[in-house]
């Protein structure tokens, strides 16, 4: 069970990072990071240098709210608990809504850029402060992912930091890819145009089903869907 939501919150980490909004413009924002162009001498270890940063950044956020989710809610009552699945999956379920088209979320609407101004001398420090950053949440689809994760967890507050560090796995994984191989990247992301057209759908869908999921504590389903049948007997 435990394994199964860490995937699907892994899974969710991807999902953010290849979304629409932020996909097309990674390559040129990691080589903006890094003041660096791709056919600078040395641009690639340099880029790849403060994609680490930049992920760590994140990641850093996500773990600081992961502990809090763990330290806050773990010892609420189990009736509690029940409510927050409750809760939890309508809050997915909405954002699975919003990402389909189907209803308008107007906080949502707005988008979110990062708020940091100031370039430091040293660059990878500046790669981290927007990276953490990042973590807040940066354009409408990654804010729907991003908030159907928080609500998972919130739903498993003792598994808080755990889920979230995967998620910062799953989104961290292809920032650094890209950083170690950067032409190759944009590239590729620049024939994803068809593949983007159809995202936003896909992930609509999965959040749907995964806020129901949630809402009548069934996530085991997926669990016994997945185990080997050797397990089930």
């Amino acid at each position: 069970m435990v394994e199964v939501t860490l995937i699907v919150v892994f899974i969710a980490g991807l999902l953010s990072f290849a979304s629409p909004c932020v996909l097309p413009l990674i390559p040129g924002f990691l080589a903006y990071l890094s003041g660096t162009s791709t056919g600078q001498q040395g641009a690639r270890l340099k880029v790849f240098l403060n994609s680490v940063a930049f992920v760590l950044g994140f990641s850093v956020i996500f773990a600081l709210l992961g502990v809090l989710l763990n330290t806050v809610l773990e010892r609420v009552s189990y009736n509690v608990q029940t409510w927050l699945s409750r809760i939890g999956g309508i809050i997915i379920i909405l954002f699975a809504l919003y990402i389909l088209g189907l209803i308008k979320i107007s906080f949502l609407e707005r988008e979110h850029k990062f708020a940091v101004k100031k370039k430091f001398s040293i660059t990878y420090v500046t790669s981290f402060v927007f990276g953490a950053a990042f973590a807040v949440g940066w354009t409408p689809c990654v804010s729907a992912i991003l908030g159907s994760v928080l609500a998972l967890a919130s739903t498993k507050p003792s598994l808080g930091f755990i889920l979230l560090m995967s998620y910062a796995l799953g989104l961290g994984i292809p920032f650094l890819l890209v950083g170690l191989f950067t032409g190759q990247a944009t590239k590729l992301i620049s024939k994803s145009e068809t593949f983007l057209k159809y995202f936003n759908i896909i992930v609509g869908i999965l959040l749907l089903i995964l806020g129901i999921l949630v809402f009548t504590n069934k996530l085991n389903i997926v669990a016994n869907f997945f185990a080997p049948s050797f397990l089930l007997k």
